[in-house]
């Protein structure tokens, strides 16, 4: 999953979707439809104008509005239309959705640890982390090879969709995934092409050093 034609100088930009509510109540998302908050539409304007700057030839997104309302403020200002996908959705968790940080705790300790310590959850019935990337990491790669080279390629999506598709394309073992660390709301991180594969140039960055709210979701 980690090849590449080599050589051909291609980027692949995972941005992470605006602030929503659930994000400030550290209320899990997973593929629950939660909308933007106020201050997540301007997150999302502000860093569209340093993403716009990287000359992006296409852009790709989940089809849910969180990640979809990102994604258009950025094709505002490329004129580049955006291809949804659902596989880009955030992991579906099942029970633990619509639950606070707290309340997950209080209710799944032993299933949150075991996730923790990197060991395969099926977090409240849901997804595996595998099984996230096993759905969005092809659909990303499909796209960065329509990319001309030395080309870039904008992905809008969430937390652990993202953190999982750059441990698959990085070729990491799945229980090293939690070791890249999660993404703040509404930046970004950056994958590079090598004659090796995908190599990881930036991570996490964004206009200001913002708390990590909702790490998957």
């Amino acid at each position: 999953m980690n090849g590449t034609k080599g050589g051909r100088g291609r980027r692949i930009v995972l941005w992470r979707h605006g602030q929503t509510a659930w994000n400030l109540e550290r209320r899990f998302q997973g593929s629950t439809d939660i909308e933007l908050t106020e201050e997540g539409l301007g997150q999302a304007r502000r860093a569209a104008r340093l993403l716009a700057a990287l000359g992006p030839d296409a852009i790709i997104a989940s089809d849910l509005q969180r990640a979809s309302a990102t994604a258009s403020e950025l094709a505002a200002l490329t004129r580049i239309d955006v291809t949804h996908d659902a596989a880009l959705r955030e992991t579906y968790a099942g029970s633990w959705q619509g639950l606070t940080h707290d309340e997950i705790l209080a209710q799944y300790r032993e299933q949150y640890t075991a996730w923790k310590r990197g060991e395969p959850v099926r977090r409240g019935g849901g997804e595996l982390e595998t099984e996230v990337a096993d759905r969005a990491a092809p659909v990303v790669l499909g796209h960065a090879e329509k990319l001309p080279d030395d080309g870039t390629l904008v992905v809008v999506s969430h937390g652990g969709t993202i953190r999982t598709t750059i441990g698959r394309l990085l070729g990491l073992e799945a229980h090293h995934w939690e070791g890249l660390g999660g993404l703040s709301n509404c930046c970004w991180s950056v994958l590079g092409e090598g004659a090796r594969g995908w190599r990881l140039l930036e991570h996490n960055a964004g206009t200001l050093p913002e708390p990590v709210l909702g790490d998957d979701d």
